[in-house]
Parts: C-alpha cells; sequence; structure tokens
C-alpha cells in the first residue's frame, strides 16, 4: 500500500479556495454585533431550531434576507450554535410551502470572523476572492441566487459551525459541515417568514461539495424525529469540485505504521510551501476540535501555540500571511518529528470524510479538467463506490480547461435545470450506467 499518494491527494482538498501566491491580504473584520453574543447562547435546543434572526438589505430583485443562529450538532453529536443567511421571494408561496435550496461554500478560514453571512452586503450572487471582479478578503454569496429566486426557492446558507457562532470550527470535517447543511434546511424550514415546504435540494462547491456529499449519506441524521422542522424529502444534490478524503482511505482502519507513513506523506506533501502548510495546519486545527485530539502530536510545543491563536482569529489569507511573517522558510520547524499518536490521527481524518453510506437522493458532480486543487479522481472513486450500493450518481466534465474556481460559473447553467427537474420530480436517467 502506498501512502504518499493520499497524503498529495489530501493537499489539494485542503487547499480548495486558496490562491497560492505572495503577497499582503486584508486585515479580517471584526465579528459584526449580531454575532458577538452567539457563544454564550445555549444549544440545547432541537436540531434547526432558529435563536436569533436579523433582517438584512438585498439588492437580488424580488426578495428579502435574514441573518439568522440555529441550533446544529457536530459528528460526535455535540450541540452547536450555527449561522446561516436566508433568502426569501417576496412573490406568494405556492400551496405546500417553497422548495429550498441550500448552500455550502468554501474555504473562508477558521476565526469566527470568517463566515460569509457576516459581510457587508451578503444576500448576492457568489463574489470570488481569486476572480477579477472580487471585492473582499474571502469568497462569499451564494452562486445563482438570481434564479433560484426567480424560481420561487428559498435558498439558505450555512456558515458552518465555528464561523460566526462562536466554537473551534471543524475545517474540512465533512461529517460536521454535513449536518450543517442539513440543519440549515431545518432552520429555513422552521421560520415562518420563508413559508417553505419540505422539499429540499443541497449544492456546494470544494469544502462544501464535500459537506455536500457528506449530507447526502447521513440518512439517519436526516431521519430524524424531533427537530425544528421533521420530514425534510431531499430531492438531490450538486457537488461542484468536491473533495472526499474517505474515498481514498484504505478499506480498513489504520494500524500505527501505516498510519505513520500517511502521516509522514501529508507532512511532506504539505511542506512545499507555507500555504500548503497553512491549509495542513487548519485540518489538524478542526480536526483536533472535532475528536479531541492534541496538536501537539503534530506540532511542536511552540508550533501548537502559534498556530491555535493565529488560526482561532484569523481568517485564510491573513492567517497564511502571519506564519510567513513569523516564520519565513522556517515554518517547517513548527512540525513534530516523528509525529505521535498517528493511528488516531489518520482515523479521524477518515471519521470526519463523507459517509460510506448510499445517499437519500441522486447526486450529480461537475468537475473540470484543469483543477490542481481537488483532485477529480476524488469524485470518480466517490461514484464508483456509491453506484455499487444503488445509488444515482452522475460525473459530468465541465467543457473547456475548467478550474477549480471557475468550476461553480462553469457548472451554473448545467446544474440549473438540474434542480428544477428534481423539485418537479422528473425521471432522471441512471447516473451510474455505462461504467
Amino acid at each position: 500500500m502506498r501512502f504518499l499518494p493520499f497524503g498529495s491527494l489530501m493537499l489539494p482538498t485542503l487547499s480548495a479556495l486558496l490562491c497560492l501566491a505572495a503577497g499582503p491580504a486584508l486585515a479580517d473584520p471584526a465579528v459584526p454585533a449580531f454575532y458577538q453574543s452567539l457563544p454564550s447562547l445555549n444549544a440545547e435546543g432541537k436540531l434547526g431550531e432558529v435563536v436569533k434572526t436579523e433582517a438584512v438589505p438585498t439588492s437580488i430583485p424580488g426578495a428579502e434576507a435574514w441573518r439568522i443562529a440555529y441550533v446544529s450538532s457536530d459528528v460526535q453529536e455535540r450541540k452547536t450554535i450555527t449561522t446561516a443567511l436566508v433568502v426569501v421571494p417576496t412573490t406568494p408561496a405556492p400551496e405546500g410551502g417553497r422548495p429550498i435550496a441550500a448552500w455550502a461554500h468554501g474555504t473562508t478560514g477558521t476565526a469566527q470572523s470568517c463566515g460569509p453571512s457576516q459581510l457587508l452586503d451578503p444576500a448576492q450572487p457568489l463574489n470570488q476572492y481569486f476572480l477579477v471582479g472580487g471585492n473582499s478578503w474571502t469568497d462569499y454569496g451564494l452562486p445563482a441566487v438570481n434564479e433560484l429566486i426567480k424560481e420561487g426557492y428559498v435558498v439558505v446558507a450555512t456558515d458552518y459551525q465555528g464561523l460566526g457562532g462562536g466554537g473551534r470550527h471543524q475545517y474540512a470535517v465533512a461529517a460536521t459541515n454535513g449536518r450543517d447543511v442539513i440543519n440549515s434546511v431545518r432552520a429555513a424550514a422552521s421560520m415562518a417568514e420563508a413559508k417553505a415546504g419540505r422539499k429540499a435540494l443541497v449544492y456546494g462547491w470544494s469544502q462544501g461539495g464535500g459537506a455536500t456529499l457528506a449530507a447526502a449519506g447521513l440518512t439517519d441524521y436526516i431521519a430524524q424525529q424531533g427537530t425544528a422542522a421533521d420530514g425534510i424529502s431531499f430531492v438531490g444534490f450538486v457537488a461542484l469540485a468536491p473533495d472526499d478524503v474517505g474515498a481514498m482511505a484504505p478499506a480498513s482502519t489504520f494500524d500505527e505504521p501505516t498510519a505513520q507513513k500517511l502521516m509522514a506523506g501529508l507532512a511532506e506533501s504539505f511542506g512545499a510551501n507555507v500555504f500548503n502548510f497553512t491549509h495542513f495546519s487548519m485540518f489538524a486545527w478542526g480536526t483536533s476540535a472535532a475528536f479531541n485530539l492534541p496538536l501537539e502530536d503534530l506540532f511542536t510545543a511552540e508550533g501548537a501555540r502559534a498556530l491555535d491563536t493565529i488560526l482561532l482569529n484569523k481568517c485564510m489569507h491573513t492567517a497564511a500571511d502571519t506564519v510567513q511573517f513569523a516564520y519565513g522558510a522556517d515554518y517547517k520547524t513548527l512540525l513534530k518529528t516523528p509525529m505521535t499518536n498517528a493511528q488516531a490521527w489518520a482515523n479521524a481524518f477518515v471519521k470526519g470524510s463523507v459517509s460510506a453510506d448510499k445517499p437519500v437522493a441522486p447526486v450529480i458532480i461537475y468537475w473540470g479538467t484543469k483543477d490542481t486543487v481537488v483532485p477529480p479522481v476524488m469524485g470518480e472513486i466517490y461514484r464508483a463506490q456509491k453506484c455499487k450500493l444503488g445509488a444515482n450518481v452522475t460525473r459530468v466534465q465541465l467543457a473547456g480547461e475548467q478550474t477549480h474556481f471557475s468550476t461553480p460559473g462553469a457548472a451554473e447553467p448545467l446544474y440549473l435545470p438540474w434542480i428544477k427537474d428534481r423539485f418537479a420530480g422528473k425521471p432522471l436517467p441512471d447516473g451510474c450506467a455505462g461504467g
């Protein structure tokens, strides 16, 4: 068994929304007033229960919007307070309520101030940091939101736990991020202002693509009773350049020697530059929060202290800049050699990834041939695994030479009719046919 390829494949996954280009980043803003009291709120309510709302302005025609805080839970089923943005049409709702489209965003960072809903004008189409039109220190907004509102859908976009509601963000722990997506749907369905029904669909990109695949496999979690909105029926899942660490794992659990090889491969892969190293640090930090593993297993005492402080307070680009400024070419000295407790860490990486279970509804994956951030092979292996379980999973290669960052725009005209057909209940060809 070879381990370095697994590590190499994980590297791009965790750099999902990062530009590997040097230069100073804008300072992260302070947490807005709406979010400041959330860490002190009790999270013992029903899953999806809305505990706070705030109307926000939006330029989307025929729409109104709210920031919300709601109850969710993580991979260990610990309750959390999570935040989201909800956008609702102003036109009359149909009989049975409006369908819900849930957006799962990509990498923004790990600090409480990194949630996309915190932007001054968050309810607008996707605005990407890397593209020429990017106008912020981070990605924010909701792809195709204008078109979805015109169709009469409620659109909800979770920030994920830790990116607004307090606590440590479990970055790239798809099993947690997927739960946040499911509970954001419950939250939107419970809001009187939304006039939503019980049909829902998830679409997500990169880190959010992984959250989308994770949500699709959480059958028992979706079926739970006693939530803020029971009986949600998910009709489909749209994953744009999704990551799936679990798909690359060996069939059996790790023993200590094989886990040591994996961790050594990861350290080598992520040591190429300070930006990749920061992503590795974020993934370790998020996994540490999810599974109560000490950072000192992977980093020196100084490294664990410094990275904990940086990632608790800064979003992605400023975090990478800080590591580079503080340590320069010596950032690798923050790694512990050899790493300890490798078996627990390797198993945690897999447990926090996408479920091995059959998706509850059809899944479609869009990918580009020039994606060097998340390897398309992850989606290919995911499809093969789920098709063996009897799922309906389709992979669509985008025309031209699409990169990770051009994938949302290139896929939009393709997934919009797919979404409309799923809500309409139209028959769908078998995406697993033909190998």
